[in-house]
């Protein structure tokens, strides 16, 4: 009963208190914001673009609660962001925010990840800054500062996860890590290296098959990592490949693959990411998709695909420089050694061997190790995929016909309808162009991923290779695999929502507007993303930091110096490739880059030695990727202009290869 009686007496009071502060609230003058804001109530002041004056701005401040809000408006195109709250006694608590502190969230993300190495935490730190500044910057009271904290994840969370289309990455990509685990467990991945493994005759066929297996094993750079290195790695001993050189095809085969197939478990965090780089630009004129603009910057990934190109021409020519020369020329001495040198787990002719502690990658015991359990649902979710691209974007396309007034009564009548849709007659790229652009893909994504799934589980439940308890376990394991990428996905998603608030974009377009040219930026963000990337060890939380900076800014910076959109959107296209080539160029030179340690420890090679082989052939392409990228902005050529960079740069890779590379004894040359 005393209990009773104290809640009822408390609530009378929180009643009374509550009825005492609401009858204090009065209207809050226009005139005290403005005086705070020290402008004139005659002054035009400019928001979201339209002109409007300040005596307007300061009523819209006016209304606002006692948390606040922030308003950005510009005075004389010099733009201005302040932070206004009306407490509920009837006064308006004004604060002026610098828009240089709009910076300082990502910075302390940068910072903080360059200094602990931890990525997680950085970017929650950056989040937890940014609402603080977001919040009005208030001291005046140790609830605020907690608030601060309660907003990052009442406020930042949900509104990163609150979301259809980052919703729709997150399940991809838990979608796709499940159907990678029950295709390894199934032997399917095993079968597909069984099948290659029998193409290596001699030490450059040996290379060969390992380079093939790391490209055929496209959609996931971890799983490629740990099945191509653990796997492979009785095969090149047996023809005399060093430890060093097998721990380089499979580390420079892993992430460039895996960053630019079509279909990955990197695709979901690309298109999330570049997705939150376009929200931030307003009024982006061209209709376009994620997917769309990642498909349309494929022509700019220099570094990824010299990176393939130069371990083919260095595989072919049978030379090495460097660190890895000397590692080459010291496994060869003890190779020749010792007659017939083959591991005894060669002899019976399985070469999946177990160098994975917990097993996830391993085939269930007795699982048949065949090719086409892997095939049939990796080609499940790529044929998905394309069907699913082609529907949605019929199915949208077919709405803006029936608005024109022009015949949509099936694909024939779409596909003919879109040179009179766009007023100009069309070629068939450009409509497939056209086609792509108005799909959904994150549809797509989720029919691929799903059907990739059940096919799955269809081989491995028909085939009696596990039990559904077992599938569902490694399902649900391949799931886990995916789980710390989803959290740095979730906080870099909250970062982009932080430095949105605080129009981080808006500062440095002013910031680097009349200061630097625009066809410089791919080269400035190549050299910063790379940094970043080697000193984090994490190429995703690169793309995460960066993305929501670099596009919006490129986009305003581009308009802002005279260029057109199509030269602004080709600048744009080059940006969104140059930080994801940056950001594998730095994990790959990284020390504690996670897929650097994986491909050390697969290939059972020593870590510092597999770094120190690396770094110069990773340096080397990345200088090229890098002076292709600037040459590629300065002239705006497409494809043509990247195709002959793409031929020139293999020209250049065998002319370096054949001059300073050195082969290994005559006797050794097979």
């Amino acid at each position: 009963m005393l209990q009773l009686l104290i809640a009822r007496r408390a609530t009378l009071v929180l009643f009374f208190l509550y009825g005492s502060i609401s009858a204090m609230s009065a209207e809050v003058s226009p005139t005290e914001i403005l005086s705070a804001l020290s402008l004139s109530p005659e002054q035009t002041v400019t928001v979201d673009g339209e002109a409007q004056s300040a005596t307007e701005l300061a009523t819209t401040m006016a209304a606002g609660d006692e948390a606040g809000g922030l308003f950005l408006f510009s005075v004389n195109d010099a733009p201005r962001l302040a932070h206004v709250a009306i407490a509920t006694n009837g006064t308006a608590r004004v604060r002026n925010v610098p828009l240089w502190l709009s910076i300082v969230p990502p910075l302390i993300a940068i910072l903080l990840a360059l200094l602990f190495k931890e990525v997680v935490t950085s970017l929650f730190f950056g989040i937890l800054v940014g609402a603080f500044i977001a919040g009005g910057m208030r001291l005046d009271g140790v609830f605020y500062v907690f608030k601060s904290v309660w907003d990052v994840s009442a406020d930042y969370f949900i509104r990163a996860l609150n979301d259809s289309g980052h919703l729709s990455v997150m399940i991809f990509s838990l979608l796709i890590g499940g159907m990678v685990a029950i295709v390894s467990r199934n032997g399917g991945m095993a079968g597909v290296v069984k099948r290659l493994s029998v193409l290596a005759r001699n030490r450059i066929s040996a290379q060969f098959s390992t380079y093939l297996l790391g490209i055929a094993i496209f959609f996931d750079d971890y799983a490629n990592t740990l099945i191509v290195g653990n796997t492979m790695r009785q095969v090149t001993d047996r023809f005399g490949v060093s430890r060093e050189k097998l721990a380089y095809l499979v580390d420079a085969t892993a992430a460039p693959i895996a960053s630019v197939a079509f279909i990955t478990t990197w695709i979901g965090a690309e298109l999330g990411y570049i997705q939150s780089g376009l929200e931030a630009i307003p009024d982006f004129p061209i209709t376009t998709t994620p997917y769309a603009i990642f498909l349309e910057s494929l022509k700019y990934s220099f570094y990824p695909i010299m990176t393939l190109t130069f371990m083919a021409l260095l595989i072919r020519s049978g030379r090495d420089y460097g660190p890895m020369l000397k590692a080459e020329r010291t496994r060869y001495a003890a190779f020749a050694k010792t007659a017939n040198a083959q591991p005894a787990s060669d002899a019976d002719g399985d070469v999946m061997a177990s160098g994975i502690d917990d097993g996830e990658f391993d085939p269930v015991r007795g699982a048949p190790l065949q090719a086409r359990n892997a095939i049939f649902p990796v080609l499940t979710v790529i044929g998905v995929t394309m069907f699913g691209l082609v529907e949605t974007g019929m199915t949208s396309l077919a709405g803006d016909l029936s608005e024109a007034g022009l015949p949509a009564a099936g694909y024939g009548q779409i596909w003919a309808g879109l040179s009179s849709l766009s007023g100009e007659e069309l070629g068939f790229f450009r409509k497939l162009g056209l086609l792509i652009g108005s799909s959904d893909s994150y549809v797509a994504l989720l029919w691929a991923s799903l059907s990739g799934v059940i096919v799955a589980l269809a081989i491995t439940l028909g085939r009696r290779i596990m039990s559904l308890e077992k599938a569902m376990e490694s399902m649900l394991h391949g799931f886990g695999t995916m789980l710390p990428a989803l959290v740095i996905l979730t906080l870099a998603w909250g970062l982009a929502a932080v430095t949105e608030d605080l129009h981080t974009a808006t500062f440095l377009t002013e910031a680097l507007e009349g200061n630097i040219s625009p066809v410089l930026l791919p080269g400035l963000i190549f050299i910063l993303a790379a940094f970043i990337s080697f000193s984090t060890g994490s190429s995703w939380s690169t793309m995460a930091i960066l993305y929501p900076i670099a596009i919006p800014t490129t986009w305003a910076v581009a308009t802002a110096a005279g260029f057109d959109v199509d030269h602004s959107f080709a600048l744009l296209l080059n940006v969104v490739s140059t930080v994801l080539a940056a950001s594998v160029l730095g994990d790959h030179c990284s020390p504690i880059s996670d897929t650097t340690i994986l491909s050390s420890l697969a290939s059972q090679c020593d870590h510092l030695q597999h770094v120190r082989t690396q770094l110069p052939y990773a340096l080397t392409v990345g200088a090229v990727a890098l002076a292709a990228n600037v040459i590629s902005a300065m002239i705006d050529g497409g494809w043509l202009l990247s195709i002959g960079l793409f031929v020139a740069s293999g020209l250049l890779f065998w002319l370096l290869i054949r001059t300073v590379g050195k082969p290994l004894q005559p006797s050794f040359d097979e």
